[in-house]
């Protein structure tokens, strides 16, 4: 059976939450934060599952001893904010893996072409191909930018299969563009949403969500 991309749109109340806040065009950017925060709180959590190896040990409680797991801290996992929209789930995520190693990628979309282009790339030559990596990015909307990160990560030795990425709003042609080229991917998102405008924004969407994290 051929591989096919999946995501994942948790049921969770407090998701459906944060992310009505965050698509409200009344929030002001400090709510606006802290919506982004507990959003990438939430989607890690629910993308880790199943995805962290651990590991068992001997401990003993206060009372007898007994079996403890653990996760495993040999294993490398890696978190990848695309700035600048990347960084407002950071601070939600972060804490949930406070041993990964954070690699940083700017990339800049053309509002005349939709092409995007990469102003900063912070990984390194090489991947363990036993690594575990978290992209956070709060729109995929028309895949450009998801798509060049992919192949910075491919050609450094990264097994699609162990890449989640975390997302608020999805639209079809970025999963379809995903789906197509890399079929082993797992997406957590809040919403798939109709589609996008003219301008390549996703409808009904966030708007921009770095302006309104920052205050720009």
């Amino acid at each position: 059976m051929a591989s096919q991309l999946r995501i994942y749109i948790p049921p969770h109340p407090l998701i459906k939450h944060w992310l009505s806040v965050a698509r409200d065009a009344s929030t002001p950017s400090v709510l606006f934060r802290s919506a982004m925060t507990e959003l990438g709180r939430w989607l890690t959590y629910e993308a880790t599952r199943e995805w962290l190896p651990t590991t068992e040990m001997a401990i003993r409680s206060p009372l007898s001893p007994c079996t403890g797991v653990f996760i495993n801290p040999e294993t490398p996992v890696a978190m990848i904010p695309i700035l600048r929209a990347g960084l407002a789930l950071m601070e939600g995520a972060q804490p949930l893996l406070p041993l990964a190693s954070i690699y940083h990628v700017g990339y800049q979309r053309d509002e005349e072409t939709l092409k995007a282009s990469c102003y900063l790339n912070k990984l390194p030559p090489h991947f363990d191909p036993e690594t575990r990596i978290l992209i956070s990015e709060p729109m995929l909307a028309t895949g450009g930018t998801i798509m060049n990160l992919m192949q910075e990560l491919s050609q450094r030795g990264v097994d699609p299969a162990l890449v989640r990425i975390i997302s608020v709003v999805t639209a079809p042609p970025a999963l379809q563009k995903l789906n197509a080229s890399y079929p082993q991917l797992n997406i957590y998102a809040a919403a798939i949403d109709e589609g996008l405008n003219e301008k390549g924004f996703i409808l009904p969407g966030l708007g921009d969500a770095g302006d309104r994290t920052f205050g720009t």
